[in-house]
Protein backbone atom coordinates (compact mmCIF):
# COMPACT_ATOMS: atom_id res chain seq x y z
CA UNK A 1 0.00 0.00 0.00
CA UNK A 2 1.72 3.22 -1.08
CA UNK A 3 2.25 6.04 1.35
CA UNK A 4 3.34 9.35 0.62
CA UNK A 5 6.65 10.59 1.00
CA UNK A 6 8.40 14.47 0.62
CA UNK A 7 10.47 13.43 -1.92
CA UNK A 8 8.84 11.74 -5.31
CA UNK A 9 11.78 9.99 -6.66
CA UNK A 10 11.13 7.71 -3.52
CA UNK A 11 8.36 5.48 -3.25
CA UNK A 12 7.53 4.66 0.43
CA UNK A 13 5.12 1.35 1.08
CA UNK A 14 3.68 0.30 4.35
CA UNK A 15 2.06 -3.31 4.94
CA UNK A 16 -2.00 -3.52 4.74
CA UNK A 17 -1.60 -6.24 7.12
CA UNK A 18 -0.59 -3.51 9.81
CA UNK A 19 -3.73 -2.62 11.64
CA UNK A 20 -4.97 -6.34 12.21
CA UNK A 21 -1.65 -7.52 12.93
CA UNK A 22 -1.63 -5.24 15.97
CA UNK A 23 -5.26 -5.83 17.15
CA UNK A 24 -4.13 -9.35 17.16
CA UNK A 25 -0.68 -9.06 19.45
CA UNK A 26 -2.59 -6.74 21.49
CA UNK A 27 -5.24 -9.74 22.16
CA UNK A 28 -2.88 -12.41 22.46
CA UNK A 29 0.01 -10.67 23.89
CA UNK A 30 0.27 -8.33 27.33
CA UNK A 31 3.42 -6.72 26.26
CA UNK A 32 2.66 -5.96 22.90
CA UNK A 33 -0.76 -5.13 24.32
CA UNK A 34 1.21 -2.25 26.49
CA UNK A 35 3.98 -1.48 23.81
CA UNK A 36 1.73 -0.81 20.72
CA UNK A 37 -0.45 2.19 21.99
CA UNK A 38 3.22 3.98 22.38
CA UNK A 39 4.19 4.71 18.92
CA UNK A 40 1.33 5.45 17.65
CA UNK A 41 0.75 5.72 13.58
CA UNK A 42 4.39 4.81 12.74
CA UNK A 43 5.24 1.34 11.18
CA UNK A 44 7.39 -0.45 9.10
CA UNK A 45 8.13 1.12 5.79
CA UNK A 46 9.75 -0.29 2.60
CA UNK A 47 11.47 1.85 0.04
CA UNK A 48 13.92 1.52 -2.63
CA UNK A 49 14.75 -1.48 -5.20
CA UNK A 50 15.59 -4.97 -4.34
CA UNK A 51 19.31 -4.57 -5.44
CA UNK A 52 19.83 -0.93 -3.79
CA UNK A 53 18.63 -2.07 -0.74
CA UNK A 54 20.85 -5.37 -0.37
CA UNK A 55 23.73 -3.72 -1.95
CA UNK A 56 22.85 -0.71 1.16
CA UNK A 57 23.69 -3.94 3.58
CA UNK A 58 26.66 -5.35 2.07
CA UNK A 59 28.26 -1.28 1.82
CA UNK A 60 27.34 -1.07 5.78
CA UNK A 61 28.31 -4.11 7.21
CA UNK A 62 30.79 -4.02 10.48
CA UNK A 63 31.10 0.21 10.17
CA UNK A 64 28.83 2.55 11.36
CA UNK A 65 26.17 4.33 10.56
CA UNK A 66 27.64 7.16 9.92
CA UNK A 67 30.51 5.67 8.06
CA UNK A 68 28.22 3.73 5.65
CA UNK A 69 26.43 6.78 4.55
CA UNK A 70 29.55 8.19 3.66
CA UNK A 71 31.03 5.43 1.67
CA UNK A 72 27.07 4.48 0.24
CA UNK A 73 26.85 8.11 -0.98
CA UNK A 74 30.27 7.90 -2.99
CA UNK A 75 29.27 4.41 -4.25
CA UNK A 76 25.95 5.57 -5.39
CA UNK A 77 27.01 8.22 -7.88
CA UNK A 78 29.75 6.31 -9.87
CA UNK A 79 27.22 4.31 -11.98
CA UNK A 80 24.40 6.66 -13.73
CA UNK A 81 22.20 4.46 -12.49
CA UNK A 82 22.58 1.78 -9.79
CA UNK A 83 21.64 -0.92 -11.39
CA UNK A 84 23.26 -4.38 -11.92
CA UNK A 85 24.50 -4.17 -15.04
CA UNK A 86 26.06 -1.04 -14.54
CA UNK A 87 27.90 -1.97 -11.46
CA UNK A 88 29.19 -4.92 -13.42
CA UNK A 89 31.20 -2.15 -15.37
CA UNK A 90 32.81 -0.55 -12.32
CA UNK A 91 36.08 -0.08 -12.38
CA UNK A 92 37.82 -1.54 -9.14
CA UNK A 93 40.14 1.09 -7.90
CA UNK A 94 36.86 3.78 -8.42
CA UNK A 95 35.00 1.57 -5.54
CA UNK A 96 38.18 1.41 -3.43
CA UNK A 97 38.37 4.87 -4.10
CA UNK A 98 34.75 5.41 -2.57
CA UNK A 99 35.63 3.60 0.50
CA UNK A 100 34.78 0.23 -0.15
CA UNK A 101 37.19 -2.72 0.83
CA UNK A 102 38.39 -5.35 -1.67
CA UNK A 103 35.77 -7.90 0.34
CA UNK A 104 32.89 -5.59 -0.43
CA UNK A 105 33.58 -5.04 -3.36
CA UNK A 106 33.55 -8.58 -4.12
CA UNK A 107 30.27 -8.66 -2.37
CA UNK A 108 28.83 -6.16 -4.61
CA UNK A 109 30.00 -7.89 -7.92
CA UNK A 110 28.71 -10.94 -7.15
CA UNK A 111 25.67 -9.09 -5.93
CA UNK A 112 25.03 -7.81 -9.49
CA UNK A 113 26.14 -10.71 -11.24
CA UNK A 114 23.11 -12.90 -9.24
CA UNK A 115 20.75 -10.19 -10.23
CA UNK A 116 21.84 -9.43 -14.20
CA UNK A 117 21.71 -13.22 -14.36
CA UNK A 118 18.68 -14.00 -13.63
CA UNK A 119 20.01 -15.93 -10.68
CA UNK A 120 17.75 -14.63 -7.58
CA UNK A 121 14.31 -14.39 -9.27
CA UNK A 122 12.74 -11.26 -7.90
CA UNK A 123 9.46 -11.38 -10.12
CA UNK A 124 8.52 -14.81 -8.53
CA UNK A 125 9.24 -13.73 -5.05
CA UNK A 126 5.76 -12.85 -4.59
CA UNK A 127 4.67 -16.13 -4.73
CA UNK A 128 7.68 -17.96 -2.95
CA UNK A 129 7.75 -18.93 0.36
CA UNK A 130 10.08 -17.19 2.97
CA UNK A 131 13.03 -19.70 3.30
CA UNK A 132 13.03 -20.19 -0.38
CA UNK A 133 13.84 -16.75 -1.05
CA UNK A 134 16.62 -17.28 2.13
CA UNK A 135 18.09 -19.81 0.27
CA UNK A 136 18.21 -17.52 -3.07
CA UNK A 137 19.24 -14.56 -1.27
CA UNK A 138 22.06 -16.44 0.89
CA UNK A 139 23.73 -17.85 -1.87
CA UNK A 140 25.56 -14.37 -2.63
CA UNK A 141 28.65 -13.79 -0.90
CA UNK A 142 28.26 -11.61 2.12
CA UNK A 143 24.81 -12.33 2.37
CA UNK A 144 23.95 -14.45 5.30
CA UNK A 145 20.68 -15.24 7.10
CA UNK A 146 20.30 -12.34 8.90
CA UNK A 147 20.47 -10.12 6.19
CA UNK A 148 17.94 -11.98 4.49
CA UNK A 149 15.24 -11.75 7.02
CA UNK A 150 15.92 -8.07 7.65
CA UNK A 151 15.34 -7.85 3.93
CA UNK A 152 11.87 -10.28 4.19
CA UNK A 153 11.13 -7.59 6.92
CA UNK A 154 12.21 -4.40 5.57
CA UNK A 155 11.43 -4.66 2.20
CA UNK A 156 9.35 -7.22 1.04
CA UNK A 157 7.42 -6.53 4.03
CA UNK A 158 6.84 -10.54 5.16
CA UNK A 159 4.71 -10.40 8.37
CA UNK A 160 5.72 -13.48 9.84
CA UNK A 161 10.08 -13.50 9.78
CA UNK A 162 11.61 -14.25 13.42
CA UNK A 163 15.04 -13.43 13.67
CA UNK A 164 16.32 -15.05 16.29
CA UNK A 165 19.91 -14.32 15.59
CA UNK A 166 19.31 -10.94 16.16
CA UNK A 167 20.83 -9.14 19.00
CA UNK A 168 18.24 -6.42 19.68
CA UNK A 169 15.37 -9.11 19.61
CA UNK A 170 16.90 -10.91 22.00
CA UNK A 171 17.73 -7.87 24.21
CA UNK A 172 14.25 -6.58 23.94
CA UNK A 173 12.66 -10.08 24.48
CA UNK A 174 15.04 -9.90 27.73
CA UNK A 175 14.37 -6.19 28.66
CA UNK A 176 10.33 -7.09 28.14
CA UNK A 177 9.12 -10.96 29.40
CA UNK A 178 12.04 -11.64 31.43
CA UNK A 179 13.04 -8.38 33.96
CA UNK A 180 16.51 -8.34 31.88
CA UNK A 181 17.32 -12.12 32.37
CA UNK A 182 19.21 -13.69 29.42
CA UNK A 183 17.18 -15.55 26.84
CA UNK A 184 18.02 -17.67 24.42
CA UNK A 185 16.76 -18.29 20.96
CA UNK A 186 14.23 -20.92 22.11
CA UNK A 187 13.30 -18.66 24.44
CA UNK A 188 12.49 -16.02 21.69
CA UNK A 189 10.75 -18.81 19.84
CA UNK A 190 8.68 -19.92 22.68
CA UNK A 191 7.53 -15.88 23.45
CA UNK A 192 6.87 -15.61 19.87
CA UNK A 193 4.21 -18.41 19.43
CA UNK A 194 1.78 -16.08 20.73
CA UNK A 195 2.65 -13.20 17.82
CA UNK A 196 2.38 -15.67 15.10
CA UNK A 197 1.13 -15.08 12.26
CA UNK A 198 2.69 -11.62 12.77
CA UNK A 199 6.35 -12.45 14.40
CA UNK A 200 7.52 -9.48 12.07
CA UNK A 201 5.38 -6.47 13.33
CA UNK A 202 5.63 -7.82 16.93
CA UNK A 203 9.85 -7.85 16.62
CA UNK A 204 9.33 -4.25 14.82
CA UNK A 205 7.83 -3.41 18.22
CA UNK A 206 10.26 -5.12 20.52
CA UNK A 207 12.71 -2.84 18.74
CA UNK A 208 11.14 0.68 19.20
CA UNK A 209 10.84 -0.65 22.64
CA UNK A 210 14.78 -0.06 22.78
CA UNK A 211 15.24 2.56 20.25
CA UNK A 212 11.85 4.60 19.43
CA UNK A 213 13.71 5.83 16.11
CA UNK A 214 12.49 3.25 13.72
CA UNK A 215 15.04 1.83 11.62
CA UNK A 216 14.73 2.10 7.54
CA UNK A 217 16.69 -0.10 5.03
Amino acid sequence: MPASSKNPAVQIFTPDYWEEACKHLSKKDRVMKRLIPKFGDACLESRGDAFTTLARSIVGQQISVKAAQTVWDKFAVLPRKLTPANVLKLKVDDMRAAGLSARKIEYLVDLAIHFDSGAVHVDAWKDMSDELIIDELVAIRGIGRWTAEMFLIFHLMRPNVLPVDDLGLLNGISVNYFSGDPVSRSDARDVAVAWAPYCSVATWYIWRSLDPVPVAY
